[in-house]
This record gives C-alpha cells, structure tokens and sequence, in this order.
C-alpha cells in the first residue's frame, strides 16, 4: 500500500450496506457514534433488486422487520423483493444512515495501529471496523461445471432473472433448496423441468396458511431464543440444523408434483457434455440452473482473525485478537437466525454496545492519565 496516499478518518467504518450493515448503522447512530457505511451496489437495497423477478420473501412481513421501522405491507403478506430493496433504500433514508455507495472495498488491514480500508485510490482509516457483507458472498459452482457442452445454457441462480433467459428444451435445476424448488415451480408452467439433489425436510403445511403461522412463530422463537451458541442445546444442534440446511417452505414436495417437476438424485459429473446422475442416468438438458449456493470470500482482509477452514474467529461477531474488529450477518454468529431479518438486529445492537464501551474505556483511561499527570 502507499502509505503517501491520502486518507479519511471516520471512527467507525461499517462494510456492507444490506440489512445488516443498515442494522448496525442503526444501533451505532443510538450509542452516538460516528461511523460511515460502506456498500459496493449503485444504490442501497441493489442485493435484493437483482434477485430473481418472481422472489418473495419466506418470512411474513411481521418478522421481517429492521429495527425501529415495519414494513410497510400486511403483517402475513410475503413482500417482494422489490417491496424489499425500497425498505431497505427507506430505512436509510428515515434513520439519515450516512451510506456510500458504489464502494467496492478491496482491502482492509491494519497500520499504525489503526485499521486501514482501500477501496480503488481512496483510504479510509479508523478505529472500528465491521464486516457485515453477510453469509452469502461468492455462486458455488462444481468443478464439473465447465466441462458442460457450450449449447447448454447454464446459469447460476444468483444470474437467474426469468424464464426468457433460457433457451427452448428442457432446464435442469441443481439443488433441491429452496430455491431451486422455488424457481422449478416458476419454469414448469411451460417446460420439462428436472429437479436434481437428495431430499429434505419440509414444513409439513401449506406456506402461508393459518397453521403455517402458528408453525412460524414456533421455529422462529426457537431459532431465535433456544438454538444459541451460548447453551447447550444449540451447540450441539445448531451446527446440524445448518449442515441440513432450512428445510422446504413454499415450494414442497406437493407443489412440486402438482407443477410437474420431475425429481432425481444429485448430479455427480459430466459425461460427453451431459450432467451425469448419482444413480449413473446421464440428462440430456437445455438448460441449467445451478442452485448449489454461496461461499463466503473474506480473502480481502489481510489480518490474522481467521481460524484453518477460513472462518473468522470471534465471540458473537467480536474479534477479541483484534480490537475493534466485528464481523455481522454470519451463519449462526450467535443464532441461528443471525443471518437473517429476524435476528440481524440483536447482533447489531450487541456489536454496537461493545463499541461504544471501547469509547468510554477510552475516555475512562484518558481521564486517569490526565488525573495523574
């Protein structure tokens, strides 16, 4: 880095300006102090924008909420997610969350005893830092992937936008999720659509309905309130409830029948171009949707806070090897629901107070040295 540069102090410089970095925004403007956010979209709610046209949330608009604001739909309604993006772009807005955009961070690291981000020519140096990028950074793909023939359209479900994208024939979608479930009940009202990848466990009613609701309430108070990192119940079954993965919501196994969706093991390699089954059936396909997930990349942060597999070592998003570090928005931070809606806000607010009191310990120390000087 060229330590010549020109940089910008802020005292505390959040990265990432999705619901979680709006949330720590929040909680950070509530203890007083200074802070910026950092957000590489064009414009605040872009995240959720450039996700699939037909994307609805799966959580009710009552506990879909950031702090100090509702959404402004019914209580059991399922926002869009545009409905989603223009909350988000609101939020900011009522709460006068000092969001920079178009801010892509390419590295953060530490120097004289302060951190340092760069993003292009600008360096910004502070006292705190939190990463609230989320949990969902990086499309997976297989290894395999490439070794498809290059008449097949493949797309992964983070490019995947509407049914025009693909060509004419049948679409393989990879990753019975949710949405790969989801997006094969949107592309079978017009085609042969295969869905590929073991089976998992569902809500065993009807998303939406009276008892699903009263269903929700349950999961979410125990994901919320019992499977926590800091009892014993959810050391022992959160890491496996997140291995499994959240189980099928809107799109079961009866709407899956009911559209037609064709339903087989995973996919295992390619052979002459083709996606090779587990059980050795080769597909021929047009089309395919990977829907295989995301992987955290975290390669930019050039400080030793990261345990072998490359996950950030911290206590409920505190890094205690590098004060003033936090991390926001991870898979089970400190729940499992920390990595949504619902709990990204208590996240933020614990982040938030930890803050705050390195200032007053601060101003505490100072006090003192002055006293006895």
């Amino acid at each position: 880095m060229n330590s010549n540069r020109d940089s910008e102090y802020v005292d505390t410089i959040v990265i990432g300006g999705g619901q979680a970095g709006l949330a720590a925004g929040y909680h950070l403007a509530k203890q007083s102090v200074a802070f910026v956010i950092l957000d590489a979209h064009r414009r605040i709610g872009d995240a959720w924008r450039t996700r699939w046209d037909s994307l609805r949330l799966f959580t009710p608009a009552c506990f879909s909420r950031l702090p100090g604001m509702p959404l402004p739909a019914s209580r059991w309604s399922f926002p869009t997610k545009d409905e989603m993006a223009d909350y988000l772009e609101a939020y900011a807005e009522r709460f006068e969350l000092p969001v920079r955009t178009g801010i892509a961070v390419d590295r953060l690291e530490r120097s004289n005893g302060r951190f340092v981000v760069t993003s292009g020519d600008a360096r910004l140096e502070a006292e705190n830092v939190v990463v609230a990028t989320g949990a969902h950074q990086i499309p997976k793909l297989p290894a395999f992937a490439s070794e498809l023939d290059p008449r097949i359209v493949q797309l992964h479900s983070s490019e995947y936008r509407n049914p025009s994208q693909l060509q004419g024939g049948a679409v393989l979608l990879v990753g019975a999720g949710n949405s790969g479930a989801e997006i094969a009940v949107e592309l079978a009202q017009g085609r042969h659509v295969i869905l590929a990848g073991p089976k998992r466990g569902e809500i065993p009613v009807r998303h939406g309905t009276f008892p699903a609701r009263l269903g929700f309430r349950a999961f979410r108070f125990f994901g919320h309130h019992v499977l926590k990192v800091d009892n014993p119940i959810g050391k022992k079954v959160g890491p496996k409830v997140l291995l499994k993965g959240p189980p099928l919501l809107r799109a079961r196994s009866p709407e899956l029948e009911e559209a037609g969706v064709e339903r087989v093991p995973r996919v295992v390699g390619v052979s002459d171009g083709l996606p090779v089954l587990e059980d050795e059936r080769v597909v021929d396909v047009a089309n395919v949707i990977w829907c295989t997930g995301f992987r955290t990349d975290f390669g930019w942060i050039d400080l030793p806070v990261f345990g072998e597999h490359g996950q950030p070592l911290h206590w409920r998003g505190v890094v205690e090897r590098q004060p003033g570090l936090y991390f926001l928005g991870l898979l089970f931070q400190y729940a499992l629901s920390s990595d949504v809606l619902p709990g990204v806000g208590r996240d933020a607010k614990y982040i938030a107070r930890h803050i705050a009191s390195r200032h007053r310990s601060a101003a505490e120390a100072w006090e003192r040295a002055l006293a006895t000087a």
